[in-house]
């Protein structure tokens, strides 16, 4: 039995469990929690430089020229914005409506925009590439859909909370300052790297798997915070039960929609797409050949249904407490727990497909 490959194939569920039974030993042994702001304060460390590394490794594999928009960009960050306005304004217009003592339901449809608004996760990428998509094509998505939640979230909020003081340009500092450090700051880091130590570059290419291990990582740790947030949270039963539904229901359809919408594009002619090899379900794509087009579209399909469905949950975490209803907050943990056991899933399929040769 060897231990490396099954780990390897399992790296997903095993970093979940871990992250859930590290949280959960920590939670029941009290003589672990006077290092409480010992290990508060390493989780907030080691975050955000798991995520750098990841995008930085996988700027490094991107051409500069290839980070260009398509347009199923378009369709997805219309998606992702028509209906996160619709929902605000939904709010705006019926909260006078309704009597206070039932206006609960804002928690919910709050809940749900930061689901759609929230930016697609910078480990997207890590996940398209093994699943065999455009990782160029995932990434311009992912800088494109920081900079338009910047934009309507200062736009939107303040129909729902008037009262909360935030003008636009305070709150889209707060969104940039929050992502040029995870997200513009790699990606100026790798180009550098590759025009300044080529040699350095060459290396880091020699290490594929490497963004791969460091999400693993990043994922324990992130589903440890989740725990800890639904063990804290003080809402009752059922509003807990019907925001994790709510989590689910937007995870299936904006996956099953970005899949759907990559799928009406046929690919571009392919030329330079990642600096090393294409997978096999990469051969052929851009060739007019009906098993290119075919191969070509299930680029799309993967790309696009990561670009919607894999989302930042950190960031959503981080919009709840400071823009929306604090308990609205919650939404992100749990939305984590759904859209990774989903990318487990097709893990799983896509290396039993790759074992089968089929």
């Amino acid at each position: 039995m060897d231990i490396r490959k099954i780990l390897k194939d399992w790296m997903l569920p095993v970093a979940m469990t871990a992250g859930a039974s590290g949280y959960l030993l920590y939670h029941y042994t009290p003589a672990l929690h006077r290092f409480a702001p010992v290990l508060s304060a390493l989780v907030n460390l080691l975050q955000p430089l798991f995520i750098f590394l990841m995008l930085f490794l996988t700027f490094c594999r991107i051409e500069p020229k290839d980070l260009k928009p398509h347009r199923w960009h378009w369709w997805l960050l219309l998606v992702q914005g028509g209906l996160f306005s619709l929902l605000g304004l939904l709010i705006h217009f019926l909260s006078e409506l309704l009597p206070a003592d039932v206006n609960s339901w804002t928690v919910l449809v709050e809940s749900a925009m930061l689901c759609i608004i929230c930016p697609t996760a910078t480990a997207a990428a890590v996940v398209t590439r093994k699943l065999g998509g455009d990782v160029a094509g995932i990434t311009t998505y992912t800088v494109l859909i920081n900079f338009l939640a910047a934009i309507l979230v200062p736009l939107i909020v303040p129909l729902i909370h008037p009262s909360d003081g935030t003008d636009f340009w305070t709150a889209f500092s707060m969104i940039m300052v929050k992502v040029f450090p995870l997200l513009i700051l790699p990606c100026f880091s790798a180009w550098l790297v590759r025009y300044l130590f080529p040699r350095f570059h060459r290396r880091l290419l020699g290490y594929p798997d490497l963004a791969f291990y460091l999400w693993a990582f990043a994922l324990a740790l992130a589903i440890a915070v989740t725990v800890r947030s639904i063990m804290s949270s003080s809402l009752g039963g059922w509003l807990l039960v019907m925001i994790a539904a709510i989590s689910l229901v937007c995870c299936v359809l904006q996956f099953a929609a970005g899949r759907y919408i990559g799928s009406l594009y046929r690919p571009r002619v392919r030329r330079s797409t990642v600096c090393d090899a294409p997978s096999p379900a990469l051969q052929d794509y851009g060739t007019f050949s009906p098993q290119g087009l075919e191969r070509g579209r299930n680029v799309r399909k993967i790309t696009a249904g990561q670009a919607l469905g894999q989302k930042n949950t950190v960031f959503a975490i981080w919009m709840g407490y400071t823009f929306m209803t604090p308990e609205t907050s919650i939404v992100g943990g749990l939305y984590s727990i759904w859209h990774n056991l989903y990318n487990s899933w097709q893990l799983y399929r896509a290396r039993k497909t790759d074992e089968s040769g089929c």
